[in-house]
């Protein structure tokens, strides 16, 4: 694993922008495995900016979200889903290219297997952007005495319920839908994004390089390609 301290939740993003940009220079054809939550929202803004300058580079690849929230209330898949739809407009990506659970299936398990397929008929993930949860969870995959392979309903957790995009709402998502630990896994390369004094104490944990799938972040330490860029607020340096 490559680990970079940036200066400023600012310099990560740009830094992630930028190892994004250059992939797709080199593969446009690629898929980007986006996960939602408060660590990549700037990157995804800086990508939608460089969407605008060079829309030629943007033009072929595919966004696979990574998880979503059962939709309890429509509120909720509005504020999850707002930057996507930005970066689809402005990326002018088609339907056929962007890949996502129905946060209100019928059946969530047929949706799950429904995801799956996809994946397995377009292969591997490229690019994953991934954060850590305050409990050290990886997009829905909660610590657990065993984690799942492949793409499933996940039981969320209370700390996952405090998670600041739903933490003021009154009715609370039942459950989520989640890509596992193989389909991250499978990816060619992992980019995890660390920021913020709240997620000192993980950091420090994850850091460690315990494995353990309590906390299913340090499995990352098993990937041959993962670029984890943290903050200076959650790492706590004094350089």
């Amino acid at each position: 694993m490559r680990i970079e301290i940036c200066q400023s939740y600012e310099a990560l993003s740009l830094k992630a922008k930028e190892i994004v940009t250059s992939e797709l220079g080199q593969h446009k054809a690629l898929t980007l495995c986006a996960a939602t939550g408060g660590s990549p929202t700037r990157m995804y803004e800086l990508l939608v900016e460089e969407a605008g300058r060079q829309p030629e580079l943007f033009s072929q690849f595919t966004v696979l979200k990574l998880d979503e929230w059962e939709e309890s209330r429509w509120i909720t898949r509005v504020r999850a889903s707002r930057i996507y739809g930005t970066i689809r407009r402005s990326a002018s990506i088609p339907e056929d290219r962007y890949i996502a659970f129905q946060s209100d299936p019928e059946n969530p398990e047929a949706e799950c297997e429904r995801i799956q397929q996809i994946l397995d008929q377009k292969g591997p993930i490229d690019i994953c952007i991934l954060g850590i949860g305050m409990n050290g969870h990886i997009a829905l995959n909660e610590p657990a005495p065993s984690l799942h392979t492949n793409c499933h309903v996940a039981h969320l957790s209370q700390k996952s319920l405090q998670h600041p995009m739903i933490a003021g709402d009154t009715e609370k998502p039942g459950y989520g839908l989640t890509l596992g630990m193989a389909n991250i896994f499978q990816s060619r390369l992992i980019i995890l994004l660390i920021n913020g004094i709240k997620k000192r104490e993980i950091t420090q944990a994850f850091l460690e390089q315990k494995i353990s799938t309590e906390l299913p972040a340090s499995l990352l330490w098993l990937h041959p390609n993962v670029i984890c860029l943290i903050d200076r607020e959650a790492a706590h340096s004094s350089n």
